[in-house]
């Protein structure tokens, strides 16, 4: 996954949550999911508490997190 498909489930508007970064066609921020992730929440429970965002963003980000990840490392 690339920055442009991370783009097509992730947005980020100004006058949106004041402008963090959300998952795409909802209002609810990235950081709410790691934050929920950190907390012990399991992903199912994430989807369940914020039923606008979809498994299919969550796992593309995760994808792309560890994709970065391992780039950082091989660097």
């Amino acid at each position: 996954m690339d920055t442009s498909d991370l783009f097509s489930i992730l947005e980020r508007d100004p006058n949106k949550v004041s402008g963090a970064w959300v998952f795409r066609g909802t209002r609810v921020p990235v950081a709410a999911f790691f934050e929920n992730l950190k907390d012990g929440a399991s992903i199912d429970q994430f989807l369940e508490w914020f039923p606008g965002v979809t498994r299919m963003q969550v796992e593309a980000l995760l994808d792309y997190e560890l994709i970065t990840l391992m780039k950082a490392a091989n660097t």
